[in-house]
């Protein structure tokens, strides 16, 4: 049977090996059973610290289930666990630049740059004024930008076969684990940085 534990990593807590590609369904089915059997009305009559280690156990398989049903946070979390930062285009980067009031910093990928550059541009224009060409360009930039979402997950998928070929076969400082492993964390920081473009021009038209 598998269970929960505190000191498992999510992968482990559904007996799952630290691979990219998911059966989301068996996953889900795993959550549903594992959280029946730590619901707090099995532990109503045990000692108070059963029932607290159960309450904790039922914490983690939720932090879990929710991570690695997620492809984005999956994939995040394989790379936290072996050993990369993704920080730059992080959540906890840009909470950081906000308590400092300093700026967070953004890595333009080369490709975008001419495609920022104008997006700027018009986010400029639209503080001047919301004139109807430039609301049309800008919706024209978020539907593209959108697209472009979607290509990377797909790019990331296509990695996480490669990964998953190679996991078992090497050992965290194989060369060629480690360019897939490169490859990954360049591609979750490009996507983050184009989902921010969505955010901001999304945030400028509802003005």
């Amino acid at each position: 049977m598998t269970t929960a534990t505190q000191t498992a990593d999510y992968f482990s807590v559904f007996s799952l090996p630290r691979k990219l590609n998911i059966e989301v369904a068996a996953l889900e089915s795993d959550f549903y059973r594992l959280s029946r059997e730590l619901h707090p009305d099995r532990f109503a009559r045990a000692p108070k610290a059963e029932q607290e280690a159960a309450l904790e156990k039922s914490s983690q398989l939720n932090d879990a289930y929710r991570t690695l049903k997620d492809p984005i946070a999956r994939t995040q979390y394989l790379l936290e666990l072996e050993g990369v930062k993704l920080e730059e285009q992080s959540a906890a980067a840009t909470t950081a630049a906000r308590t400092s009031g300093e700026e967070k910093k953004q890595v333009v990928p080369p490709e975008l740059l001419e495609e920022v550059f104008e997006l700027n541009m018009q986010l400029q224009e639209l503080k001047m004024g919301r004139d109807p060409e430039t609301v049309e360009n800008l919706n024209i930039a978020r539907i593209r930008f959108e697209a472009m979402l979607d290509v990377l997950l797909n790019e990331m998928k296509s990695l996480w076969n490669h990964w998953d070929a190679v996991v078992e076969k090497t050992s965290a400082e194989d060369a060629g684990r480690v360019v897939i492993r490169d490859k990954m964390v360049a591609l979750l920081n490009r996507r983050s940085y184009v989902r921010n473009l969505v955010r901001d021009v999304n945030a400028a038209l509802a003005e």
